[in-house]
């Protein structure tokens, strides 16, 4: 099991609650629960099948700023150690 908690402020308003479980629905083998008294999200995968810049492009996409607590689990770090800097 890969587990992954988040906090995203702003997450508790019933209206992204509802985006944010629209968006996970069509990720197979996620379970998330939100914990809206402190804008926490846990997520819990049966496999890899989403990388942490997915799952903060989500929360993005929702016009919510996500912020991983914790360490990141090694399946979801990129697989690659080196950043691609975007040109000016």
């Amino acid at each position: 099991m890969i587990e992954l908690e988040l906090y995203a402020a702003g997450v508790r308003n019933t209206e992204n609650v509802l985006k944010l479980g629209h968006e996970f629905e069509a990720v197979p083998g996620l379970r998330y629960k939100v914990d809206v008294n402190h804008d926490i999200v846990y997520l819990e995968f049966t496999e890899p099948v989403l990388s942490v810049e997915q799952i903060l492009s989500i929360f993005s996409k929702l016009d919510l700023t996500a912020k991983i607590v914790g360490t990141i689990p090694p399946e979801l770090r990129p697989k690659t150690k080196t950043q691609r800097i975007s040109g000016t």
